[in-house]
């Protein structure tokens, strides 16, 4: 069994224009005084990392992480969450999704798709140079607007669009191969990744990847009356990020998994600050402990209540509360007889 590492915090809902969420510097700080000893990078955010040179320079990259540690901070992983969403989008969504990309390829799909490709390939190569192995991403959507069609789905389009989804994708697990990262999707609602079938049959179609693993979210299981706790033991050998996240599903008369096109407060199913929603977290850490799990438990916070600041403040200390430092013996190797074949072969009456 292995100790989960952590805390971690996930910095894309902190970075922003004001101090201490603007620079790579302050930011690091201010997680660590807060009790966080690993930080995950959204790589598409130049207040924090130039990607392009993270990919070009090593000694950018030894720079960087050296900036973090002096603040008692390691990087967990870089996330490419936004540009793999940009891998693969169905035309429902261009203009939605147009904000995603630099502004020279906006309101051209077909070249926001290749800088978006560009973009993932970079990042796997300076999450080799910063000598992380895993990247998350998400897997981007083809067959979304199809997932609870009317009228219903023509026979071969869920297939024909991962069948594409895995042509797009093929070319960077390869590349993420080469670099020595896991591509970690993270298994969302929005994505053509958004439950366990669906991962399957997109690591299917790309040979069973070793490089397609999976984040786990238990948040976004919540939502979907997913077992959490039993994807864990079908995907112990593919899940190699975690992100802590808690969320409630409360249904009633009126609405339920769909949320009635309400906002985030008002809807049956909603994200919560760690502790306030409805995640069991001392079952998910123990399988993951069981399961040997050798990553970050990283913080995201999304809340439809609670202040940002309070909730990563608050679940620094709840992560701490819930990592299991692994046993190294067994709790009854005190009553430990040793091994007598001759005894266990009379034992039994053999």
């Amino acid at each position: 069994m292995k100790t989960i590492k952590g805390p971690a915090l996930f910095l894309a809902q902190f970075a922003g224009d004001s101090a201490p969420f603007n620079s790579w510097e302050s930011i690091t700080k201010w997680a660590a005084d807060l009790g966080y000893k690993g930080v995950q990078v959204p790589s598409w955010d130049s207040r924090l990392i130039d990607l392009k040179k993270a990919a070009d320079s090593q000694a950018y990259c030894d720079e960087f992480a050296g900036k973090a540690r002096d603040n008692g901070i390691e990087i967990t992983e870089l996330s490419t969450h936004l540009q793999g969403q940009l891998v693969a989008v169905h035309p429902a969504y261009d203009e939605a999704f147009d904000g995603f990309a630099a502004p020279e390829v906006r309101g051209n799909p077909k070249a926001r798709q290749e800088w978006a490709v560009e973009q993932v390939k970079m990042a796997l190569t300076a999450s080799k140079n910063l000598g992380l192995d895993a990247m998350a991403s998400f897997s981007g959507a083809l067959a979304w607007p199809f997932v609870y069609p009317w009228p219903q789905r023509p026979a071969g389009l869920v297939e024909t669009a991962f069948d594409e989804l895995a042509k797009r994708w093929k070319p960077l697990l390869d590349h993420a191969d080469s670099c020595g990262v896991d591509i970690c999707y993270e298994i969302h609602p929005g994505e053509d990744l958004h439950d366990g079938i669906t991962y399957e049959m997109f690591l299917e179609r790309t040979g069973n990847h070793a490089r397609a693993c999976m984040l786990y979210d238990p948040s976004h299981y919540v939502l979907q009356c997913l077992d959490y706790l039993d994807n864990i033991d079908i995907y112990k050998d593919r899940i190699r990020m975690f992100h802590v996240k808690d969320a409630e599903f409360n249904p009633t008369g009126r609405q339920g998994v769909y949320g009635g096109f309400q906002g985030w407060v008002n809807r049956a199913g909603r994200f919560r600050s760690l502790g306030d929603g409805q995640v069991d977290f001392g079952a998910i850490f123990s399988k993951m402990a069981a399961n040997d799990f050798a990553g970050w438990a990283v913080v995201e916070w999304e809340c439809a209540l609670k202040h940002p600041e309070d909730g990563a403040r608050e679940g620094a200390e709840f992560v701490k509360a819930h990592i299991i430092r692994v046993t190294e013996k067994a709790f009854d190797d005190f009553a430990d007889a040793g091994t007598d074949d001759a005894a266990n072969r009379r034992m039994l009456g053999l």
